[in-house]
């Protein structure tokens, strides 16, 4: 085990510098603003009946369902994440569609976006080139370039922010600006209270992997807003930690998979447990469930924790959990002296089907 004080060992574990690309979030989300908003927009269709984003994976699927939880209950027509090979049936001359493949080369999407455009839908590609692009520009369709060389995880900044501006310049959504200036203040703050300088005592980051590293990771949220940073940080733990992990959400765990509590204890005592709350949001009902889910849990598994949203807007409540998260998955990986970065899995994968 890597001691977790020692930023030495810390950083000479990141080969490819993971922590400092997340330290770095504040510059990529303000670039990503600054992108979305200078983006020539095409024009805006008369009618819009659904938002779709295409994309795959920790980067690009985990922006939709961050825009999709942070709009919930602000906009007007539903925002839908699809990661699959084919368009929705409902896909049509009124959907506005926004095809992100951060490589280019994601064969999913160049599928699905074929038929999207093959629908007369209104498409929008993201990413940093490729087939992508390629596909899109040569419908006569606009795409937007972001900066590349890096994994798609690490570039939510590039993803998540510019299709929100966009959203937002349609009217789809209201203007954020104020919402995003703060996270991205204290996306900085956090940076320094979660980086490898940071000892272990005073960087709930650390802490988190020192106490969950034994076991098998659960994240719980709360619908409507962190079911998608749920879904983010059990994707993390897998590309960046290289665990197994779950994911769900309160209320609806409560519907069936609580039943599940009461498998054998010699398993229910290898699962730890990461409870993501947000007192500005949460109902005195709400509450009730917590409490209750939390007596429960501590009596039968074998670890549980708790962190909390910070910031005022929803925006900035969102990312101080994802930001933690993302520290956290980091020090996850390097706590066991694995280095964070390299996804030998997915490349086996993508070696196998031929992509």
């Amino acid at each position: 085990m890597v001691n977790l004080n020692d930023a030495v060992a810390v950083r000479n574990l990141d080969t490819l510098k993971m922590l400092d690309l997340t330290m770095n979030y504040p510059q990529q989300f303000t670039e990503g603003y600054e992108l979305g908003s200078k983006f020539a927009l095409p024009k805006r269709p008369e009618r819009i009946d659904e938002v779709v984003i295409f994309g795959t994976g920790g980067g690009s699927a985990a922006s939709a369902n961050l825009i999709r939880s942070y709009a919930f209950d602000r906009t007007s027509v539903p925002i839908i994440s699809v990661q699959a090979y084919n368009a929705p049936g409902y896909v049509d001359e009124h959907t506005l569609v926004f095809a992100v493949s951060h490589s280019g080369k994601t064969e999913e999407i160049l599928s699905a976006t074929s038929q999207a455009l093959a629908k007369g839908a209104t498409v929008i590609g993201l990413g940093a080139g490729g087939k992508l692009r390629e596909l899109v520009v040569g419908s006569g369709s606009a795409y937007l370039d972001v900066p590349g060389g890096f994994m798609p995880r690490i570039a939510i900044g590039y993803i998540m922010i510019p299709i929100m501006t966009v959203l937002q310049r349609y009217g789809l959504i209201p203007d954020f600006k104020a919402e995003f200036d703060e996270a991205v203040s204290l996306m900085g703050e956090l940076a320094t209270e979660y980086g490898p300088e940071s000892p272990v005592a005073a960087n709930r980051a650390k802490q988190l992997a020192e106490k969950l590293g034994a076991f098998v990771p659960v994240i719980y949220g709360f619908a409507d807003q962190y079911d998608a940073v749920a879904w983010r940080i059990k994707n993390q733990l897998g590309e960046n930690s290289k665990y197994m992990a779950f994911w769900n959400t309160i209320p609806h765990l409560h519907h069936d998979e609580a039943v599940g509590w009461d498998m054998q204890p010699e398993l229910a005592r290898t699962l730890g447990f990461l409870l993501l709350r947000d007192e500005e949001a949460e109902t005195e009902q709400m509450q009730k469930r917590w409490t209750a889910t939390t007596e429960i849990v501590e009596e039968r598994m074998g670890a549980l924790d708790t962190v909390w949203a910070k910031g005022k807007g929803r925006l900035a409540r969102m990312l101080s959990l994802v930001t933690l998260g993302d520290f956290f998955t980091i020090y996850m990986a390097i706590r066991k002296g694995v280095d964070p970065t390299p996804v030998a899995i997915i490349d086996l994968f993508k070696k196998k089907v031929g992509q």
